[in-house]
Parts: structure tokens; sequence; C-alpha cells
């Protein structure tokens, strides 16, 4: 007979407490824990022998094990590809995370309408059979494309379908809508989440068949059930970006089939999502000749280069109080580089407005581009703009000092791709650098006030 107990789940790491509290003691957050009924089934008498249970499988020696190449599944998308680490691995579970609205269902749907060999099953359990239809229709896709397509938020009947139908590949949007009917607890909660993944691992791992599951974030910019979630799932694939801005970023935050440095872009269009491939050309399209607060600089995202324009807009506060604003970059690391710029170069900039903005809608953490930040500042305030075809990086340390970089061949040859004729780099990156291959005139600079005299001579 089913025994009804009462446990208290934190919702932000899903740990587990007989009793509320009020400071979950796993992650530290507040206010977290709430009360889910779990349903305990009789257990079943197991078959033991001189108490030691039958045995399924037994310990190997590591040399014995033979390791060969995942078997991988071309998705027809080159982004996806490479943030998967080279496609989807036959009998893996994917989680995609986003914002709602950013695109993930789109995603997923134009790139299994491309997969004409496989027969996909999609498992909706958000929106209508014909929602799906109307969004299908505006996305261009083969005529013989092999999807089914099934609208159900119970495990057990997604279970059915799937042994009916035996698909190639199984997309179930989203985790956070299903439920088994042996748990009590609503949809998306935390203990429904961990009961609904379990089942559907084992089936991807015994059968052979790659399940990607689609899962929302929370206010906090992490998927629901976070923990839960990532650590039961092979692939942790993050989709980003702002929704008053064309451009999306698929980022890989787990992999345990590929690297997590890999990062795509794409463009939302009206018939779905395009592949960026050289995403530098689409940041840079803008002619700024003649203006001030500009500055390009050349970031890595994961291993992938590519220059942003940084945009920066100084003048006299006029209430009093100095504004400082940053969109795209982190608004503390833009207070540090002011307060260098003050100590060590002597800019006075304490009573003036500032504003800072990197073009396109991205949010770049790379320290690299602190260069170009500080460049761009002085360059409004100075009312003075920087020659075009000049680009730079490097990262600002507290005493005013150019510190090395990390990829800089990488950096080095998507400028001279995209035709810029000279570059700022820091000295210390020149220190086993071929410079005989390099075509374009690399300037090494050990501190700031170099870096300004090259500028603004």
């Amino acid at each position: 007979m089913a025994k009804e107990k009462t446990v208290y789940v934190c919702t932000n790491c899903g740990q587990e407490s007989p009793k509320w509290a009020g400071k979950c003691p796993s992650c530290g957050q507040w206010n977290t824990f709430v009360e889910e009924v779990v349903r305990k089934e009789a257990p079943v008498a197991k078959h033991v022998a001189h108490g030691i249970e039958s045995i399924r499988s037994k310990p190997q020696l590591l040399h014995e094990i033979t390791a060969g190449e995942e078997q991988r599944i071309d998705m027809g998308d080159e982004e996806l590809n490479r943030v998967l680490g080279g496609g989807l691995v036959e009998g893996s579970l994917t989680l995609i995370g986003g914002e709602p609205g950013i695109g993930k269902s789109t995603l997923i749907l134009q790139t299994v309408l491309r997969l004409s060999q496989k027969k996909v099953l999609y498992i909706s359990g958000e929106e209508s059979a014909r929602q799906l239809k109307l969004r299908a229709d505006r996305i261009p896709h083969p005529a013989n494309s092999d999807l089914l397509i099934a609208c159900e938020t119970s495990l057990e009947q997604i279970f059915t379908n799937i042994k009916n139908t035996a698909p190639d590949l199984v997309i179930i949007d989203s985790i956070q809508t299903i439920s088994t009917e042996t748990i009590d607890s609503s949809p998306g909660s935390i203990v429904q989440v961990r009961e609904c993944s379990a089942p559907i691992l084992k089936f991807a791992k015994e059968t052979g068949t790659p399940v990607i599951l689609i899962g929302h974030i929370n206010k906090e910019g992490s998927i629901a059930g976070p923990k839960v979630l990532e650590h039961i799932v092979d692939t942790v694939l993050q989709f980003e970006g702002d929704q008053h801005y064309m451009y999306r970023i698929l980022r890989s935050i787990k992999n345990r089939f590929g690297s997590t440095a890999e990062l795509g872009i794409y463009e939302m269009r009206q018939d779905g999502l395009r592949q960026v491939s050289n995403p530098s050309e689409l940041l840079l399209t803008q002619d700024h000749e003649g203006m001030s607060g500009v500055a390009i600089a050349c970031a890595v995202e994961g291993i992938r280069p590519f220059l942003i324009e940084v945009q920066a807009l100084v003048s006299t506060a006029a209430y009093g109080m100095p504004q400082r604003s940053a969109t795209g970059f982190d608004l503390r690391r833009m207070n540090m580089l002011l307060a260098v710029l003050e100590k060590r170069v002597g800019f006075k900039l304490a009573q003036k407005d500032v504003f800072l903005n990197i073009a396109g809608g991205l949010k770049v953490n790379d320290p690299a581009i602190d260069l170009a930040v500080i460049s761009a500042i002085l360059s409004s305030n100075m009312d003075t703009e920087i020659e075009a075809g000049v680009c730079m990086a490097g990262e600002v340390g507290l005493s005013g000092e150019i510190r090395p970089v990390n990829r800089i061949e990488q950096r080095i040859s998507e400028a001279e791709k995209l035709g810029f004729t000279r570059m700022l780099i820091p000295k210390h990156n020149l220190q086993g650098l071929d410079r005989k291959k390099i075509k374009i005139e690399l300037i090494p600079v050990r501190k700031v006030e170099e870096a300004f005299r090259q500028l603004f001579g």
C-alpha cells in the first residue's frame, strides 16, 4: 500500500528537509523551501542470496575497457553542431534553457525539420498541434520531413507514444510541463522535474535514443530546478539574448561529450533563426568616421574571437550627482576603470556622467576589452575620434598597466581578416609571437599612458 509523506524542498537547489527552514543549508538562499507531498510505494521483496543482491555487472580493469568515438548525429546546423562538440551524441540527454520567447522552440523545431533522414517525435506540453503547424509553416523546410507531433503532459502517455512510434530522436517541450501519476505535486515542481527526468535519462541510455529537453529559466537567470536537472543531463545549453535585438547566443554550460568553451550566434528573423558565421562583420557595419567615443575591441567568447564596437558618452553632470550606466558591460568594472583613469592617468571624471554601451545588444565578460572601454571614454571626454582601422585588446590593471590576454593569435587573425591596419596589444603578448606571418601593424603598450599616446598623440 502506498504511503504519503510531506517533505520541504528548496526550489533553488533541490535540497530536501523534513521540516521547513528559513535558510537553505545547502545553497544559502532564503525563503526557498516549499512543501511537497511524496508518495512512497511499498517496498518490493528482493531476491537476496547469502545477504548479497544479485549482481547485474562485474567490475572491470581500466585497460580492459574499450573506448571509441561517440556516434553523433549531424543536426544540419553548423552553430549547434559546434556547441554540441560535433553533433548530437546518440543516447545523450540534452537540456536547452532560456527566457520565455527567446526562440528555444523555434531553434529546435527548425533544426529537426531539416532532419529528413531521422524519425523525430516532438512532445509539446505548452503548444497545440495547430500552433506548431503555424510556426513550422513560417520556417523553410523540406516537404518530406518525418516529424511526429504529440501534445501530451503525462510521462506515462509519453512513453506509450515512444513505444508505438520508435523514434530516432525525442524532443520534450518543456520539461516543466511534464508530470507523472506516481507523484501528487504539481507540474514544474522540484519533485516532478526530478522524477520525470530520471526515467527519461534511463530510456535514453538503454535504447541509445537521444533526447532534447527544453526548460525555462527563473527570475535569477538560471534554469528552473537547476541543480536537480543539471546533474541528471549530459549537456546543458543556454540560449540567451535580448528580445529587443536580433542576435541570440547559444552557450554550452555543461558538456560531457565536448568543450564548454564554444558558442553559436544566431540572428532572429521572420522565417526563423539564421546562423551567423561571421558576427564581426554584422557588429561593425556602421561607419563612425569623424565620431568620438567609439573604439573597436577584439573580444573572445569561449574560443571564438570577434570584433565589437564599444561606445561611450561623457558629459557634465547636469543634476549634481554624476550618473554611471553600462549596457552589455559590468558596471562595477567600469567604475574601477574610471578610478584607474583618475588616479593613474590624471583625468578628472568625478563630476561627469559616463554612459557605456556594447553595440548590438551583446553582453561581454572578456576583460580584454578594458583597453577599448577606457579609450572610448577618453575619446568622448576629449571629443576626439580614434583613427579608423585601429582595434585593440588588453586588460587594465589597478596600477594602470596593460596586462596580457589569452588567444592573442586568434584576435590578431580576426582583425586582419576584417581589414584593420593597426592593433594595440599588451607588450607581454609579443613573447613567442611569430611577427613574420602577421600583416597587421602591432603596437605593443605597457601602460595606459602609452596607449593614449599612440591613439591621440
